[in-house]
């Protein structure tokens, strides 16, 4: 298993996991490499893991992934959130408008998800 240009690319897949793979409809079949291609997604990555075990560097990055995504779903939620950052902005934001731009900070990885994180 490798990942590469935000591409996953599976070698070496028996006939169960392709059968279960190809179910998915989230993986192509290359002839022409002998191998599974698909777009790395969270979702993805998260199947993946409960069929095989993923190599080191590919299980943090979906780690990664998830805590961005705890972060998102939890300034989503928040009742009056605070800015992660001083948005350059005249007058002051709706509360709708912070909780949206601190989202786009996490999901572009402008902001530390952990900071978000760390009241849990």
């Amino acid at each position: 298993m490798a990942m590469k240009d935000g591409k996953i690319m599976l070698i070496e897949v028996d006939n169960t996991q392709m059968a279960i793979i190809k179910s998915w409809n989230s993986m192509k079949y290359d002839r022409r490499k002998n191998m599974m291609i698909g777009d790395c997604s969270k979702e993805l990555l998260d199947k993946l893991s409960k069929i095989v075990r993923l190599p080191p560097a590919i299980e943090s990055y979906r780690q990664r992934l998830d805590e961005t995504q705890r972060a998102v779903d939890k300034m989503r939620v928040e009742k009056e959130p605070e800015a992660l950052v001083k948005y350059p902005v005249q007058g002051s934001l709706y509360e709708h408008q912070v909780r949206a731009a601190n989202m786009a900070l996490l999901t572009f990885g402008l902001a530390d998800p952990k900071e978000v994180l760390k009241s849990e």
